[in-house]
């Protein structure tokens, strides 16, 4: 089962430091969904820095969908 951390609602930098903490426990191979209201444009490059591989998309409802893969 995907781990899934939803943070909508939250101010920064609560989202970042949610994500990050799930990252930290993420087994190589291993996936996470996160759920945000906006695109977490400084996380990208903290993700893109450390070799995570990351699909993003809006959906209809306005909701920030980023898959997150630990390679």
């Amino acid at each position: 089962m995907k781990k899934t951390v939803d943070a909508r609602g939250l101010e920064p930098p609560q989202p970042f430091e949610l994500v990050m903490d799930a990252l930290a426990d993420l087994p190589k191979g291993e996936s996470l969904l996160l759920l945000l209201d906006r695109m977490p444009h400084p996380l990208f490059r903290i993700l893109d820095r450390d070799g995570y591989k990351y699909e993003s998309r809006i959906r209809d409802d306005g909701v920030v969908e980023i898959d997150i893969l630990n390679p």
